[in-house]
C-alpha cells in the first residue's frame, strides 16, 4: 500500500494506491485535521509515507506523523528533474506514480534534537545580524552629524552606549557631560570621549535616535495591543499605518508631534468598553448611570 501527501499551505492531499486503485482525500491544515489524517493513515495501516518539501508547510506535517510511519521526504527540485507529465496530473497522483516506480529519492531528516538546535543557532544568528543593522544604522546617524563615539567605544550598544544616545536624543550637546556617563572601562576614556561627542546633530536627527530609544510610547503600547490578536506582521502594518496618518495630520495642520504616552491606548480602551456596554444595557432597555469606584466611597 502506497501512501503520498501533497503539502500546501491551507491544505493536504493524500493519495493512497491500494490493489492498483487510487484513493484521494483532501485535509486542511490546521492541527486538528492533521491529526485526522494521522489517525486515517493508522485505521488504513499505513506504514510508509512521501511527502513533497514544500516551503516549510511539511514540517508540521512530518512532526506528526514522526515516529508512527516511515516518512520519505521528497526534495521537489529533484522531482522536477524526473522526466514525465506533470503538468497533465495532480501533483499528489504523478507523486504517488513514482514512488510505485521507486524514482523517489528520501532527503535527509536530522533527529529531533538537532533540527531544535538548529533553530536555536538559527534565532541567535538572525538576531545578532538584526543588532548588527541597527548599530550600523545608529553609526550612520552620528557620523552624519559628526558624533565620533564608535571611534573610541567598541560597542556604540553598550551601557555607556545606550546613556549617551539617550542623553544626544534628549539634546545633550555638553561632550563633558556625556562623557562622565561612561561606564566600566570606558571611564578610562573621558578625554577621548569629550572630543568624540561634540559634534552637529539636527532636531531631525535627534528625533530619529530617539523613535530607534523610546519607551512607553503611544505607538509602541497600541503594537502590543494589536499583536495579541494579530500577530506580529499584521500589528507591525496596522502601526505604521497609523503612523502615516498621524505623518499627514502633522503636516496638514502645521503642528508639532506630541506622542500621548502608553497610557492613553490603555485609557481609551476602557472607555470604548464602557461605551459598548453601556449601549447593550440600554439596549435591553435599561437605564445605566456611570460612578467612579472612587468617587463612590
Amino acid at each position: 500500500m502506497l501512501w503520498v501527501l501533497d503539502v500546501h499551505a491551507k491544505t493536504v492531499v493524500a493519495c493512497v494506491i491500494k490493489k492498483g486503485r487510487k484513493e484521494i482525500r483532501t485535509f486542511a491544515t490546521m492541527t486538528e485535521d492533521l491529526l485526522q489524517l494521522g489517525d486515517w493513515l493508522t485505521s488504513e495501516g499505513c506504514t510508509h509515507v512521501a511527502i513533497e518539501s514544500t516551503g516549510v508547510y511539511w514540517k508540521p506535517v512530518f512532526n506528526l506523523l514522526e515516529g508512527t510511519v516511515e516518512v520519505i521526504l521528497v526534495n521537489a527540485q529533484h522531482i522536477k528533474a524526473v522526466p514525465g507529465r506533470k503538468t497533465d496530473v495532480r501533483d499528489c497522483e504523478w507523486l504517488a506514480d513514482l514512488l510505485r516506480q521507486g524514482l523517489l529519492r528520501s532527503s535527509f531528516i536530522p533527529p529531533r534534537e538537532i533540527r531544535e538546535l538548529r533553530e536555536l543557532t538559527r534565532y541567535r544568528q538572525t538576531l545578532l545580524r538584526e543588532h548588527a543593522a541597527v548599530a550600523n544604522r545608529l553609526q550612520k546617524l552620528l557620523e552624519s552629524g559628526n558624533i565620533k563615539l564608535g571611534q573610541v567605544a567598541s560597542d556604540v550598544l553598550g551601557l555607556s552606549g545606550r546613556l549617551m544616545l539617550q542623553a544626544l536624543a534628549e539634546g545633550e550637546q555638553d561632550g563633558r557631560k556625556l562623557a562622565e556617563l561612561a561606564q566600566g572601562k570606558l571611564k578610562n576614556k573621558k578625554d577621548a570621549l569629550r572630543h568624540a561627542l561634540v559634534g552637529r546633530l539636527t532636531q531631525v536627527q535627534r528625533w530619529v535616535l530617539g523613535a530607534t530609544r523610546a519607551k512607553g510610547t503611544f505607538l509602541a503600547a497600541k503594537y502590543y495591543r494589536l499583536v495579541k490578536r494579530m500577530g506580529k506582521k499584521k500589528a507591525l502594518v496596522a502601526v505604521a499605518h497609523g503612523r502615516l496618518r498621524v505623518v499627514y495630520q502633522l503636516l496638514h495642520r502645521r503642528v508639532g508631534y506630541t506622542d500621548l504616552g502608553s497610557e492613553y491606548v490603555t485609557h481609551h480602551q476602557v472607555e470604548q468598553q464602557r461605551q459598548r456596554l453601556v449601549q447593550k444595557l440600554q439596549a435591553l432597555g435599561v437605564e445605566v448611570t456611570l460612578e467612579e469606584v472612587g468617587q463612590a466611597a
